[in-house]
């Protein structure tokens, strides 16, 4: 969907899921962390250890990013459980993002009661109107 022009967000990378054993994967990953120029190392590749920067180079594997739809596509999406994995190859915030995500889901559990309350509250007043 990204090619055809509609924005893509995705949220919380670390909880993407990668199919395959978790050990394999592991694996490929240091392989793929062993590749590098001869010459000068820091042309390149570059080797993310960010779950949304790792998300993101697959997706551009996926895009035909040298042109100019698949560049416009690559700005189009937008990202926020690779987390295990990022962790095991350097990523350091894996504990910071998990104290982060535990916040949000205790902010969330509150809105949604609040939420209800007022749901049903006015409920009660619009029954209570009719009457």
């Amino acid at each position: 969907k990204v090619l055809l022009g509609r924005k893509v967000v995705v949220v919380r990378c670390e909880g993407i899921n990668i199919s395959g054993n978790f050990y394999r994967n592991k694996l490929k990953y240091l392989a793929f962390l062993r590749k590098r120029m001869n010459t000068n190392p820091s042309r390149g590749p570059y080797h993310f250890r960010a779950p949304s920067h790792i998300f993101w180079r697959t997706v551009r594997g996926m895009l035909p990013h040298k042109t100019k739809q698949g560049q416009a596509a690559l700005e189009r999406l937008k990202f926020a459980l690779l987390g295990h994995l990022a962790h095991e190859v350097g990523w350091k915030y894996q504990a910071v993002s998990a104290t982060l995500e535990e916040k949000r889901e205790a902010k969330a559990r509150l809105h949604h009661a609040k939420k209800n309350l007022v749901m049903k509250l006015r409920k009660q007043a619009e029954k209570h109107v009719e009457t």
